[in-house]
């Protein structure tokens, strides 16, 4: 048992090596172009490798603790799912080209500890989807690709209540579940390096059954990977942005992602603490930040969110209240008129 927590401690301290070097002297508030310019100068390849491997060293101290009776597995499996949360979130700046110094290591560093071992598709094709599709496009029906995923879902003009509640839970049901495998299984087919990609998830697999055995397997792995990671994944994106009923404007960046994003726990510094530490990690907290400006690292999103204000929702909570994220998607579904049928969305 102390072994394990020894490897999660030794792992969380190799992330902190990336957070130090990019927040020593960082201003508490600044515009874009000035944070810009301190990440540039502060850019490198090798903290953001020791960040993703001490992501990957404290999964590895999870798959161990899971071995040790059902509660330290369900510990474990909550445990790796906010990993999985972390990598796609840091590879994610990798897709924008700010994790690493060159675009090489970027691409390199997101197939190797993200992609490949989580059985993604190419990074290369999540570039097009998220940076191309989404970024100038968001909540705009019928080019937005994550719109069009929320809509597969269910979440539709006249959407009832108990519907409402399936698709908050999507990830966790027997249609979100065929989703999730469905993606991954098009993820280790796709080319190019087919045959690499089945054999870094084959990897992951055995790994995780060395460290923990078939605990270590179905709770520090399988279930993570197919239910839990994917529900927080679908947490986050639900909190992105006002997607039917936002307020679509003309003007600077920053103008036009504040009619368009939210804010969530601008109220509770513990919640807010706790969402970033968990399921908005690395920077997903500020998405109104970073959509407004994506070339600016995760580090520097806070101050940069203090320098542009508030975007014009603040929610107090995800799913409860009359002013959560939930009850506002619900009544603008309400209101909203039947738009003609989604394209399919890409595999990623």
């Amino acid at each position: 048992m102390l072994l394990c927590l020894a490897v999660i401690a030794a792992g969380i301290g190799l992330c902190q090596i990336d957070r130090l070097h990019f927040s020593r002297r960082r201003p508490r508030t600044a515009y874009a172009a000035r944070l810009i310019a301190l990440q540039r100068a502060r850019a490198n390849n090798w903290t953001p490798t020791a960040l993703l491997a001490g992501q990957w060293l404290q999964i590895t101290g999870w798959w161990m603790f899971a071995a040790h009776g059902p509660v330290a597995a369900a510990a474990a499996a909550v445990g790796v799912a906010i990993q999985f949360r972390h990598l796609q979130e840091v590879s994610h700046f990798a897709v924008h080209g700010v994790l690493a110094r060159t675009a090489r290591a970027n691409l390199l560093l997101a197939e190797l500890f993200a992609h490949l071992p989580l059985g993604l598709g190419p990074v290369v094709l999540r570039r097009k989807r998220h940076v191309r599709d989404h970024h100038p496009h968001a909540t705009e029906t019928g080019i937005d690709p994550n719109l069009d995923e929320l809509s597969q879902a269910g979440l539709n003009p006249g959407i009832g209540r108990l519907r409402l509640a399936v698709a908050l839970v999507h990830p966790l049901t027997a249609r979100g579940i065929r989703a999730t495998v469905t993606g991954l299984a098009a993820g280790l087919r796709h080319p190019p390096a087919r045959g690499c990609r089945t054999a870094a998830v084959a990897a992951v697999l055995a790994c995780a059954y060395l460290a923990g055995g078939w605990a270590g397997l179905v709770w520090g792995l399988l279930v993570p990977r197919l239910l839990l990671y994917p529900q927080l994944a679908w947490m986050s994106l639900l909190v992105e942005h006002t997607w039917f009923d936002a307020e679509h404007r003309t003007g600077s960046p920053a103008w036009v992602e504040a009619g368009r994003c939210l804010r969530l726990y601008t109220r509770s510094r513990v919640l807010a603490h706790l969402a970033a530490a968990t399921w908005l990690p690395c920077g997903d907290l500020y998405h109104y930040a970073h959509s407004a400006h994506p070339g600016v690292r995760w580090n520097y999103l806070p101050a940069l969110e203090r320098h542009l204000g508030a975007p014009h929702f603040t929610p107090a909570g995800l799913l409860l209240g009359s002013g959560s994220v939930a009850r506002r998607h619900f009544t603008a579904l309400q209101a909203a008129t039947p738009a003609s049928p989604p394209r399919p969305a890409a595999a990623t």
